[in-house]
């Protein structure tokens, strides 16, 4: 089976697999090193048979009890499962403590730990020892270590240190830290360099695909996942992609049928469940929306930012339904969550007006103005509920003295503004704020406003195409 990677696809990679598979069948003894029993544990991880990467793994310790190898991918593995004394433990039985790769360990077990502070001073301790033909090397190794981490900005601090080199694996690297930083217009301009040497690599392309996506040039990542899957028609990498860039251009339709085709491939995976659920929201398809999002809530990794995203759905959801309780105890689960609690509170004045509890929305608005101190994107929240509950005349009223009291130096809200003003048939007023909003906040004019135009146009293009359009 062929799996993309250079090693485990070599024909010397074979013949150690195949003489290890041998051995393990027929009962004879195995005589692979430990070095080469945990490559086929990982070649058996890659493939996603992960019974046979644990026992490959327990021949190795079996064989050479202490091994650097076999321990560090076990150590790996605790620190998947956020084992950290497992972890420190299985450090610990690392034999040659001179070995770097017992010096790399240490320095995940910390960055695991969000000791990034610890784990730097660690590295620069040992850096003083570094020889100068290895400097390389080892600043790329450093660099590498933080980006599997996601700490971003240490990995482009180590990446600067570099000397640099015209290989691809270096400007891989380089491409995906400063994706990492949101410099996504060198990444992009790194990816389609490497393209234009390797134009049949879905990595490239999928990484293309990301930094196009970060950037919101929506329809050229969904471009570049296109020829990643015109490459592999079954790379899950590219399906992600394409749904989430269709996703973000309202296609909710077509975003649906790749991340369902993608739960194929891929099943349980939380993220795929909260985004195939919310394309059934917007589709109106509730039930089957409530299905994967309780799903999403199960398979939840625990983390506060995904489980408040996954609670709004569900209010959204129930309160769709008139199931008000069932919404208001989705948002009485963020209450112990680190969010943005004065953000709930709005959103529970939202579905409490939705439901015609007029009394009881007031005093949730009135709430969240108070704790957040008048703050104007809790306000403009607030005026965007109204409009969204049909308010549209009270929302009018409302923006023009929200934009009076926010002053001159303020961006958001005139995509919202334009909105109501098209609502209402003012179109002098809204061409007005329309050139606001794309002037002032792009970002918002696409999420607001791109239902009024074709898709795909980017903001920059509204005016003209509409100042045009009611022209004619």
């Amino acid at each position: 089976m062929r799996t993309g990677d250079d090693y485990f696809d070599s024909e010397e990679f074979s013949e150690l697999l195949e003489d290890y598979e041998e051995a393990v069948s027929t009962g004879q003894p195995i005589l692979q090193d430990a070095d080469d029993l945990t490559d086929i544990a990982d070649y058996y991880h890659y493939t996603g048979e992960l019974e046979k990467a644990d026992e490959a793994i327990e021949h190795a310790l079996t064989l050479n009890p202490g091994a650097t190898s076999p321990l560090v991918y076990k150590i790996r593995e605790a620190l998947d499962e956020e084992n950290v004394e497992e972890a420190e433990a299985l450090l610990e039985q690392i034999i040659d403590k001179n070995d770097p790769e017992y010096f790399y360990m240490q320095v995940e077990v910390l960055i695991a730990q969000d000791k990034i502070d610890e784990a730097d001073q660690l590295i620069r301790e040992f850096f003083k020892q570094v020889d100068a033909d290895e400097y390389n090397d080892f600043v790329i190794d450093i660099a590498n270590i933080y980006l599997d981490y996601g700490v971003n900005d240490k990995a482009y601090e180590w990446m600067m240190r570099s000397k640099g080199n015209d290989s691809p694996d270096f400007k891989e690297l380089m491409g995906h830290v400063l994706l990492g930083v949101g410099k996504f217009k060198d990444s992009q301009r790194i990816f389609n360099e490497l393209l234009d040497r390797n134009p049949y690599s879905t990595n490239y392309w999928n990484a293309l695909a990301s930094a196009q996506f970060m950037n919101e040039d929506y329809g050229e990542s969904i471009t570049s996942s296109e020829y990643a899957l015109a490459i592999d028609p079954n790379d899950a990498d590219s399906m992600l992609n394409k749904a989430n860039g269709l996703y973000r251009l309202g296609n909710y339709e077509e975003a649906l049928k790749y991340y369902l085709r993608y739960e194929e491939l891929i099943p349980d995976f939380y993220y795929n469940e909260l985004q195939t659920g919310v394309c059934l929201l917007n589709l109106n398809r509730i039930d089957e929306a409530i299905e994967h999002l309780k799903k999403a809530e199960q398979l939840s990794d625990g983390s506060s930012e995904f489980l408040v995203q996954v609670y709004q759905e569900l209010a959204f959801a129930y309160s769709t339904k008139g199931m008000l309780a069932e919404a208001m105890l989705c948002l009485d689960k963020t209450k112990d969550l680190d969010c943005d609690h004065n953000d709930m509170e709005v959103l529970r004045g939202h579905i409490l007006l939705e439901n015609g509890l007029i009394e009881e929305a007031e005093k949730a608005f009135k709430r969240a103005i108070m704790q957040a101190e008048n703050n104007p994107s809790i306000l403009l929240r607030i005026i965007v509920s109204l409009y969204d509950n049909k308010y549209v005349n009270a929302t009018y009223t409302m923006f023009l003295k929200f934009f009076e009291t926010v002053g001159k130096d303020y961006n958001d809200g005139y995509s919202y503004m334009a909105l109501c003003c098209w609502d209402l048939k003012r179109y002098d007023e809204f061409l007005k704020y329309l050139n606001e909003a794309v002037k002032r906040n792009p970002h918002e004019a696409r999420i607001v406003l791109a239902g009024l135009f074709p898709e795909g146009m980017k903001p920059e293009e509204y005016y003209d195409y509409m100042n045009e359009t009611l022209a004619l």
